[in-house]
């Protein structure tokens, strides 16, 4: 909700209070301020100026070169806009005043003419072009009211407003008015409000020997007011209307569409004009739409009604969606002459169900979904009669033409002020619970103990005594109530031992050169059985399917995060994104049964997937791809901050490369899986080469043992052998390197594979796997005949497990 400060004066005195400092108050008294921001930035010497003379510019067909009375002096102005013209009143920038953007005026010469100032449009005086009213559009702005040359223009076009935007919430829905933010301003500021009262002349004509009025479902309307004005003038709004309705972020259109926004503006109640003569009709109907029927709204676009949706119709055919959005067949035009205005409660789930399916979010909508005020529907319809008799000429013809069986009872709610009290943790007095209830404007009657309150129509969301509870906290002060520190034994806070194993891994993955992400739990049911590690897949029997999914998109509970992941990755991809890293810690969602019947178990797991260059240095012309071995040494890395061992085996899952993937063992138990997308898969989702590591991080952490280790820095030197083995090509080097260590054991520190070779010159079946292994003894220094005993150990227990050759 914007609200406008120059209009909020008119209710209620915010004098001595600066525009910060209210939105401050009514942040503190529970409405969220979103900004507090002027309709324009600052600018002085724009004036009005009266055109006196406008001549053609003798060196161009598109200037004119025109004498402009700025009250003090005259001007000589070159203007190229297509409406100027003599007579006018203009809003005139003069010499040595800065529009916005930094836009300064200074003196200038035009194809040889001089020009003194700048003729504005209210786009170059800061109002946003989506809501500058049509006639201005392409040109300047002129005043059409009675001015006068030399006037400040700023204060005038409301330039100088400041606008407050109210972050509302669901129940708070009185405040998308300015009657009931004046309400709530008034309470705040213990000042007096009292709404004025509508006033009209009616003719003797009776509304009702034109037109009936006929409900067929009184649940989804139970009010339906309709008001007659004959002999309306369509014209421009005055000034001050359209100045509020732009301060609003509404462009004004002419005065009768003008006034019905106007007055849901002020009201908070929603209304709709109809051409009488366009009508057709002598009766309203309101009834259900018939399945597949037709009508093209105002926006030209013809929409395809059900019966859930709710529409006024001239006993035929639709002339509007109840609450969303009218009919362009009879639309109010500028030959329009008499109006039915329409004045109605409907039902907010049916509005929604509208506003929904065919997509129309309207400031009618917002309103009617939230629930209005009962007590204002009939009022704001003689609000509006009263501002047209004024601005449009329009005689209110007799009477309101009304099918009523709106409820109007005010909900009543008993506090006592011990409870009150008792749950502040206050010492509040009766009288200052009265005073509170009399700032609110809340009718009361006092008993022994406590209040019974009858609660304005206006405030639905109060019916509780919860509710009272938060009024009185909220104008009593949030500020003002007491704080203790807890009583008892306590002991210092902190983090759990999951907690900081979880900010370990987190700082190591971002250190490594991934970012987190948090996709979504729910995918499609396709994805929810994809890239699934093996031991999720071994104990779930199926992905949980949700009873009432938004949408398909989202209809599954995942059984692995890299799906979601995956998508991201081809998101940002398709965006020129092409060297990326995620990771995400998160659960998935595992049940044994094929029919859920109960929670499923929720499993705490950390994915990754890179793609694109790992490692890019221009200057040295040297650049690394990611691959399978980075994304296996990042879980290498994960396996070191966890102090747990890992082993690998080589394995085919669906959905990752068969040549590329390994299980992640610990234990002998899986507990996960690194490998690259397959090429399939990656086609399907518009990837590159990706790699994924998907693992257990919840079995990880309940292995993780806090035992506090430290080895000592080796005095003594290390002693390095390499030996390059010929081998079957389907051994693996894992295999290979576990028996080097424990053959080598304790003398052999560290086995690396640095090189594979398979190529012409070697035996056809066979492939040669090199390896740098380290000697040490921490506490001496090792002699050349230990080394060389365990070395030839090593070769011998190699060549008896694994057939391996000494490559010459």
């Amino acid at each position: 909700m914007l609200v406008s400060l120059n209009w909020l004066k008119n209710y209620v005195d915010i004098k001595g209070h600066t525009p910060q400092e209210l939105a401050d108050l009514i942040t503190k008294t529970g409405i969220e301020v979103e900004s507090v921001e002027p309709v324009a930035e600052k600018m002085n010497d724009i004036v009005v100026g009266y055109v006196t003379s406008c001549e053609q510019h003798p060196d161009a067909d598109k200037l004119n070169v025109c004498q402009v009375d700025v009250g003090s002096e005259t001007l000589q102005i070159v203007c190229g806009a297509p409406n100027i013209a003599e007579g006018l009143y203009v809003p005139v920038a003069k010499p040595g005043a800065v529009l916005p953007g930094n836009f300064k005026i200074k003196k200038a010469k035009l194809r040889g003419v001089e020009s003194n100032g700048m003729i504005c449009s209210l786009q170059e005086l800061g109002v946003e072009e989506k809501n500058v009213p049509e006639a201005f559009e392409d040109g300047i702005y002129y005043f059409t009211e009675d001015v006068e040359a030399g006037q400040n223009a700023i204060e005038l076009l409301n330039l100088d407003d400041i606008i407050i935007e109210l972050g509302l919430t669901p129940n708070r829905s009185d405040c998308l008015s300015m009657m009931g933010v004046a309400y709530e301003v008034a309470a705040i500021l213990d000042q007096p409000y009292t709404p004025a009262e509508e006033s009209y002349s009616e003719a003797s004509e009776a509304a009702a020997d034109l037109v009936s009025v006929n409900v067929e479902d009184e649940e989804l309307n139970p009010y339906y007011g309709a008001f007659i004005i004959k002999d309306v003038e369509v014209g421009p709004s005055p000034l001050w209307m359209r100045n509020r309705l732009i301060a609003s972020g509404i462009r004004p259109i002419n005065n009768v569409v003008d006034i019905t926004n106007y007055v849901l503006l002020e009201y908070g109640q929603p209304l709709h004009a109809f051409d009488f003569d366009r009508f057709g009709s002598d009766q309203v109907v309101v009834r259900r739409a018939h399945d597949k029927e037709t009508i093209t709204t105002l926006d030209d676009q013809e929409r395809t009604l059900s019966a859930e949706h709710l529409v006024i119709t001239d006993g035929e055919k639709p002339v509007a969606i109840a609450g969303v959005m009218g009919g362009a067949n009879s639309e109010v035009h500028d030959g329009t002459s008499t109006i039915l205005l329409e004045a109605a409660y409907f039902a907010p789930a049916a509005v929604r169900t509208a506003s929904k399916d065919h997509g129309l979010r309207s400031e009618s909508s917002v309103r009617f979904e939230k629930g209005v005020d009962p007590n204002r529907v009939a009022r704001a319809g003689k609000k509006a009669c009263e501002l047209l008799e004024k601005y449009a000429g329009g005689k209110v013809l007799n009477g309101i033409v009304e099918f009523d069986k709106l409820d109007r009872t005010p909900n009543k709610v008993e506090i006592e002020t011990a409870r009150i009290n008792d749950r502040l943790g206050t010492e509040i007095s009766d009288d200052e619970i009265a005073n509170i209830l009399r700032r609110l404007q809340f009718d009361y009657e006092q008993v022994e103990g406590g209040f019974t309150i009858t609660v304005p129509t206006r405030r639905g969301d109060v019916s509780l005594f919860e509710d009272m509870l938060e009024e009185v906290a909220r104008i009593f002060g949030y500020d003002n109530l007491p704080f203790t520190l807890p009583e008892g034994a306590s002991q210092a806070g902190g983090l759990t031992l999951q907690q900081q194993l979880k900010r370990r891994l987190k700082a190591y993955l971002q250190g490594a050169g991934l970012n987190e992400t948090i996709t979504y739990s729910l995918t499609t049911e396709k994805d929810a059985y994809r890239l699934v590690s093996p031991e999720v897949k071994a104990h779930a029997a199926s992905a949980v399917k949700l009873a009432m999914p938004m949408s398909e998109e989202h209809s599954h509970l995942r059984l692995s995060i890299l799906p979601e992941l995956l998508k991201s990755l081809s998101y940002n991809l398709a965006r020129k994104q092409t060297d990326i890293g995620y990771y995400e810690a998160g659960s998935v969602f595992i049940s044994e049964e094929e029919s859920v019947t109960k929670q499923p178990y929720e499993q705490l797991r950390l994915s990754g997937a890179i793609t694109g260059d790992w490692h890019v240095h221009p200057w040295q012309q040297e650049k690394k791809a990611a691959d399978f071995f980075i994304a296996k040494g990042i879980v290498e890395g994960i396996a070191q901050q966890l102090n747990v061992t890992f082993t690998y085996k080589q394995a085919k899952l669906d959905d990752l490369h068969p040549g590329r993937t390994a299980e992640v063992y610990h234990n002998e138990n899986v507990i996960g899986f690194v490998g690259q997308v397959h090429p399939k898969l990656q086609n399907e989702m518009d990837l590159k080469d990706t790699f994924v590591f998907d693992l257990n991080l919840e079995a990880l952490m309940e292995a993780y043992e806090i035992e506090e280790t430290f080895e000592v820095i080796p005095r003594y030197p290390s002693v390095s052998r390499d030996i390059a083995l010929v081998v079957d090509e389907d051994k693996k080097a894992g295999d290979i390197a576990s028996t080097i260590r424990r053959t080598g054991a304790p003398l052999v520190k560290e086995v690396q594979v640095f090189d594979v070779y398979q190529g012409e010159h070697m035996t056809p079946g066979k492939k040669s796997i090199a390896f740098n292994l380290l000697y040490l003894d921490p506490e001496r220094t090792l002699k050349d005949e230990e080394v060389e005993q365990t070395h030839e150990a090593i070769l011998e227990a190699v060549q008896k497990e694994h057939e391996a050759e000494l490559r010459g």
